[in-house]
């Protein structure tokens, strides 16, 4: 019973120690006291309440100590809530440091705050970042497409990192430059032969403003000669030609066919009104017949005339055939 009654209160006696470092971080006190870092136990204390942890805020104060700068205590729990990245904002302020690079504690936060990685963003200010273009098609003037590739050498502007365009900004209009540039060239082969004039006239420009970079140099990796665009459009708009051409033959053709269809309407129309006429020419002789106007000789010469010119008709059918 007594040793069960030790052990318990061992157990105890721990956890009460153990708490009593977890809300009263003296080593982490000791630690920072060595390292030159000012805080009172109080203060460690407090951050526990205030949801900060101790251990964060202490070791970034020690690295800026180290590296020789001055950081406010108050600023870095600060940014912590904010939700910021504290590490990568100390580390940041430490490789600007070095490299004497003017960059502040609130222009960092700032930065990590507007979501862009503040360390990364030091280091490619340091050491310049090369970002390879997709292939980029353009037509000259002689209707021949040339595909390029480019290799865009950039470093980050701190100024602008906040607000700034990003990379995509970068590669759309050095495309767009590209694209201008062979396309006021007369011939490909002058491109082909100075692919630099191209980098001059992008680099002319100044398609950096407004992003969070500044562009070093604008290289051409390569360039390839693509198809005969000037040839192909001529033969589509040749195809199209035809095509309208074959339309309106197409509709001249329809219109003669059915002109010549009101046409035989019209001859069958006259014919039928010919063979009315006729069939009331027998009615005509008998009524003058009847009425006295016509007598019997009158009727026999009319009817040698019809056969004379019958016979006239018959003699002259075979001489037309033997002109043709």
């Amino acid at each position: 019973m007594e040793v069960g009654l030790i052990v318990g209160l061992v157990i105890v006696g721990l956890f009460l120690l153990w708490l009593l470092f977890y809300f009263i971080p003296i080593g982490l006190w000791f630690n920072a006291l060595v390292s030159g870092v000012h805080i009172s136990l109080l203060q460690l204390i407090l951050m526990r309440w205030r949801k900060v942890p101790p251990q964060i805020i202490v070791r970034n104060l020690i690295a800026a100590k180290k590296a020789g700068l001055n950081l406010n205590r108050n600023e870095l729990e600060a940014h912590y809530l904010a939700g910021g990245h504290l590490n990568l904002v100390v580390q940041a302020l430490i490789s600007a440091d070095k490299a004497n690079m003017n960059l502040d504690f609130k222009t960092a936060t700032a930065i990590d705050l507007a979501g862009r990685n503040v360390f990364e963003a030091v280091q490619m200010s340091v050491n310049p970042k090369v970002i390879n273009t997709p292939p980029v098609a353009a037509v000259a003037k002689d209707g021949i497409q040339l595909i390029a590739k480019a290799r865009v050498t950039v470093r980050t502007n701190i100024k602008q990192l906040v607000g700034g365009a990003g990379e995509e900004t970068i590669l759309a209009r050095v495309g767009e430059g590209i694209v201008t540039s062979i396309g006021s060239a007369v011939t490909h082969k002058q491109v082909l032969e100075n692919p630099d004039s191209i980098s001059r006239v992008v680099l002319e420009k100044g398609l950096d403003s407004g992003t969070a970079f500044e562009i070093l140099s604008i290289d051409i990796a390569d360039i390839d000669v693509g198809k005969n665009i000037g040839a192909q459009l001529q033969m589509d708009q040749a195809n199209a030609d035809k095509n309208i051409a074959q339309a309106k033959a197409e509709e001249r053709r329809a219109m003669a066919v059915a002109l010549e269809q009101e046409m035989r309407a019209k001859a069958q129309d006259a014919r039928a009104k010919v063979i009315e006429a006729e069939a009331e020419v027998p009615m005509a002789l008998a009524a003058a017949f009847r009425q006295g106007h016509l007598g019997v000789m009158d009727y026999y010469r009319l009817e040698n005339i019809k056969a004379d010119t019958q016979m006239r008709e018959s003699i002259s059918k075979p001489a037309s055939g033997q002109n043709k």
